[in-house]
Formats: C-alpha cells, sequence, structure tokens
C-alpha cells in the first residue's frame, strides 16, 4: 500500500486545497497521513476526515516584523522539527505534499532527512516565507500562476490550484433560495475571507443604497462582523461564514467583490465570475494580494480597484462598469486552458512517489 504525508496549515487557504486533493487519495486506496498543529485550523478540518491519520507537532510562526515570540519560536519549530523527523522515520511515506504554511517547514525538513520526496504547493505570486525556507529540499513546485514558476525556475510546474470538486456542483435557484432573493436583479457577491475584510464591509455598506438599486447582494463579512442595523434590509443578505450552502451560493451569483488572496482567485477563475478585487494593502501585508490581482487584471480576468482608493464612488463606479463588461471578463476566463489544477498537482504527486 502506498503512503502519502500531507501537511499546511495556520489558514484556510493552507488546507482547503489538500482537502481537494485527498478523495482521489482515499478512493485509490493509499495510507493517508496529515501532520499539523494542535490549535490550527488544520486540525479542526482535517482531523474528522475518514481515512486521515492526523498527527499533532510543535510549530512556531515565522514572522518578518518584530513580535517578543520570534525569540521562543525558533526552539518550537526545531522541537517540531525533531517531531517531524521522528514521524518520517517512523511512517516511511512515498511521497510528501505540502501546502504551506508555517506548520510545514519542520515536515519537510523531516521529509528531506529520510529521503522522501516533496512535492510543494505555491498559491501566490510570490512564495511565502515557508516555501522559500523548503524549496530547496523539494522535488518539485507546483503552483498557480504562471509567472511564479517563472521566478523558481526549473523545480516549478504551472498547475493551477487544487479545487474541492463540491464548488462545481452548485444549482442557482437553490442559491436564490438560500439567500432569500427572487432572481429579478443580477447578484452581486461580496467575499472578503473566512475572517472578514473590515474596511471593504464598511465601503459596501456605505454604498448599499446606490448599489440595492442595480444588484440583490449577498455579502460574506466574516465572523463577528454582522452589522445588526441592516439586518431584514430587502436585497441584502448578510452572512459570517458558508460552508454547505457555497457552491449553491456561488452559482447564484452574477458578479464578485473579493479580496485577492489566491484560493479565492483559485475559484473566481475556475466559475469563470466576474470580479472586482480589492487586494489587502501592502502595509499589512507582504503584498501577495497586489501581485496576485495585478495577475488577474492582466490577463483580462477581473477589474481592481486598489484600496487607498477605496471609497463608496469608486466602488460603486466600478461594480457598475463590471457587470457592464461581465461577458468581456467572462470570454478571458473561459479562453484559460488551466482553471482547475487537482489533476495535474495529482499528476506531479504521483510521478514523485518513491518507490
Amino acid at each position: 500500500m502506498k503512503r502519502i504525508v500531507f501537511t499546511g496549515g495556520g489558514t484556510a487557504g493552507h488546507v482547503t486545497p489538500n482537502m481537494a486533493l485527498l478523495p482521489h487519495f482515499i478512493a485509490n486506496g493509499w495510507d493517508i497521513h496529515y501532520i499539523g498543529t494542535k490549535d490550527g485550523i488544520e486540525r479542526s478540518l482535517i482531523e474528522p476526515i475518514d481515512g486521515v491519520t492526523y498527527h499533532k507537532i510543535h510549530s512556531g510562526k515565522l514572522r518578518r516584523y518584530f513580535d517578543l515570540k520570534n525569540f521562543t519560536d525558533p526552539f518550537r519549530v526545531l522541537q517540531g522539527g525533531f517531531e517531524a523527523a521522528g514521524l518520517m522515520r517512523r511512517l516511511k511515506p512515498n511521497v510528501l505534499f505540502s501546502k504551506g504554511g508555517f506548520v510545514s517547514v519542520p515536515v519537510v525538513y523531516g521529509a528531506w532527512l529520510h529521503g522522501v520526496p516533496a512535492v510543494l504547493h505555491e498559491s501566490d505570486m510570490s512564495p511565502g516565507l515557508a516555501n522559500k525556507l523548503t524549496i530547496p529540499c523539494a522535488k518539485v513546485i507546483c503552483t498557480t500562476f504562471p509567472e511564479t514558476a517563472g521566478m523558481i525556475g526549473k523545480k516549478a510546474a504551472y498547475t493551477g490550484t487544487p479545487l474541492r470538486a463540491l464548488l462545481f456542483s452548485g444549482n442557482r435557484e437553490k442559491g436564490l433560495a438560500f439567500l432569500g432573493f427572487d432572481g429579478t436583479k443580477p447578484v452581486l457577491t461580496m467575499m472578503g475571507g473566512s475572517s472578514g475584510a473590515a474596511s471593504v464591509n464598511a465601503v459596501l455598506r456605505e454604498a448599499l443604497p446606490a448599489l440595492l438599486n442595480r444588484f440583490h447582494i449577498a455579502h460574506i463579512c466574516g465572523r463577528g462582523h454582522v452589522d445588526a442595523a441592516l439586518s431584514g434590509q430587502t436585497g441584502y443578505r448578510q452572512l459570517e461564514y458558508v460552508e454547505a450552502e457555497l457552491p449553491d451560493l456561488f452559482a447564484a451569483t452574477d458578479i464578485m467583490l473579493s479580496r485577492a488572496g489566491a484560493n479565492a482567485l483559485s475559484e473566481i477563475l475556475a466559475l469563470r465570475k466576474p470580479s472586482l478585487l480589492v487586494p489587502y494593502p501592502l502595509g499589512a501585508s507582504r503584498g501577495d494580494q497586489i501581485l496576485n490581482a495585478k495577475s488577474f487584471q492582466k490577463r483580462g480576468f477581473s477589474r481592481v480597484l486598489m484600496q487607498e482608493d477605496l471609497t463608496a464612488d469608486s466602488l460603486i463606479r466600478e461594480l457598475m462598469a463590471l457587470h457592464e463588461q461581465r461577458s468581456t471578463y467572462r470570454k478571458a476566463m473561459e479562453s484559460e486552458p488551466l482553471q482547475d489544477g487537482t489533476k495535474k498537482v495529482i499528476e506531479w504527486i504521483e510521478k514523485m512517489v518513491k518507490v
């Protein structure tokens, strides 16, 4: 029986691509293990899955800024490295797949120490710190963006991002019913990520009176960000988070307003949803979302509105233009030959298997 180890965590974006790959390996009888942290989101998402054995290791966050934990976390990373190496020695997997995040660093190093081939995946345009540290130990690095493959060099393979098959199973009528919309207006969906996008939320709500003349609006605002004063507003549905109903909500969506996280963009492209992107600003991030958004803009997939230019008026103007030109953006996405990376990533994992 072939054995595979998955790793990745810290955010849902470092876990859901792994979840997209798992059904293939479960269906084909692989012995599947996942290495994550004790308290990370990866444990809550992965541990309940039948057919997957979850292992906990210590890990510290890799920060680019000053924090007192920077003095203690290296020791946690070192401890996690010993734990990961021990797991690799005991499990002797045929291959490792790493989606990144700080927990992946000791796991990839542990695999390298024991001769286990590692396949990495980089979602963003520029590699994150965890992947930068582990690229030398990997056999291949799968990328979401073609530009990233060019940056990394001969180890890179442009594959796209693994997406859950469930996303493509949505029904528009079910989505409209879930949202409480009657289908008489196009549906604008705002998606800011699992923690929301407070600044975009606020501007969208400021623009509601004008936007509701044209659209019904589904607002996925993040946990704790529902505005009670707007509950019951006709044509406006606030949701903290959507899971089971997400495929139907996507099916009901005509245009999107979104941050520019790589996984969100992969879903937008695969589902061919014309979108206005407001990337997370450079001062509050390493700038990866700006690069992601500019790539989509250059390829004709979306419009981009920088956060420093975000006002109620500019948002209304850009969304109206997006809707008017939606067919142009949809055609550009339809011409993209690679939309769902699940199959390509699986091919690379199976190609790297150590026998």
